[in-house]
């Protein structure tokens, strides 16, 4: 039996198409098994692609599946915010004015229109603090540094299973050349200060060799988790903007906004692609 589908591609983290975090977007995904939503993820090769079905929570306006090219994830950022673009532009109406309400893996999920942005409310972490030393020698040496240039390392998981190393400085991440080979098993952002005065405050990198891309271009779970654990410590502002993506040639750029009790993660998207996918 031969399906049709929407199908849309879109930009994420980036005003500037072709610099972000692309997104594959299919569109009324009833009828899908799991086998082809991940054979779908696994054909586009992007970090993820995602699959918009009715809710089945009351609360919400749509539901969500991510997967990756090498399984599904409960929550991911770039996803969250690309999904929503793709399904307002479909025509999608929130029961909400001022909110759109994602059902996915970790539960519901607030997404607010921020000028011509959009960003989610960071949900809770699932793990914090200090990860165990069998583990941060584990990433001592998956990023081939000394142990001393290692300065912290926090788990900071919202579902993805996320980890995060603070470094010296921005450029010592952007210099990073890790051994994904010892990286196994680990979901690792890295995070480094650049000067003040600059236009961003941090250089964030994402290594995930697990999932079938190595390295993440913009994430907005990653960054999510880093912002409750930086402005929860002193460590960042409440407002501040984070780079991603140097590393591949990318420009994106993450917008993190502490306001009341939430932390906000938002972004550009532009985009790219609309069509159909025949299955």
């Amino acid at each position: 039996m031969t399906i049709v589908r929407r199908y849309s591609q879109v930009d994420v983290f980036t005003r500037q198409p072709l610099r972000g975090n692309p997104l594959a977007v299919v569109h009324d995904a009833q009828g899908l098994d799991d086998a082809t939503m991940a054979a779908v993820a696994r054909w586009t090769h992007l970090s993820e692609t995602t699959f918009l079905l009715p809710p089945d929570d009351p609360g919400a306006d749509y539901r969500v599946r991510i997967f990756t090219p090498g399984g599904e994830l409960p929550f991911a950022g770039h996803p969250t915010l690309g999904s929503c673009h793709a399904w307002l532009a479909a025509g999608g109406r929130p029961r909400r004015t001022d909110e759109v309400v994602q059902q996915c893996g970790v539960g519901l999920v607030r997404v607010r229109r921020d000028g011509d942005r959009l960003a989610f409310a960071a949900p809770p972490l699932r793990r914090a603090g200090p990860v165990e030393p069998a583990l941060r020698d584990q990433v001592q040496a998956a990023l081939r540094l000394p142990a001393a240039a290692v300065q912290r390392v926090q788990w900071i998981d919202n579902g993805p299973g996320w980890m995060a190393a603070w470094l010296a400085d921005a450029g010592t991440v952007l210099a990073l050349q890790p051994d994904f080979g010892v990286m196994r098993g680990l979901k690792l952002g890295v995070i480094g200060p650049f000067p003040a005065g600059s236009e961003c405050a941090f250089e964030v990198r994402a290594f995930v060799p697990d999932l079938g891309v190595p390295e993440d271009p913009v994430t907005g779970s990653l960054n999510a988790g880093l912002a409750q654990w930086l402005i929860g410590e002193g460590l960042a502002p409440a407002r501040y903007c984070v780079s991603q993506g140097a590393a591949l040639g990318r420009a994106g750029r993450v917008q993190v906004h502490a306001l009341d009790a939430d932390i906000w993660i938002g972004g550009d998207i532009c985009p790219l692609i609309d069509g159909s996918i025949t299955l």
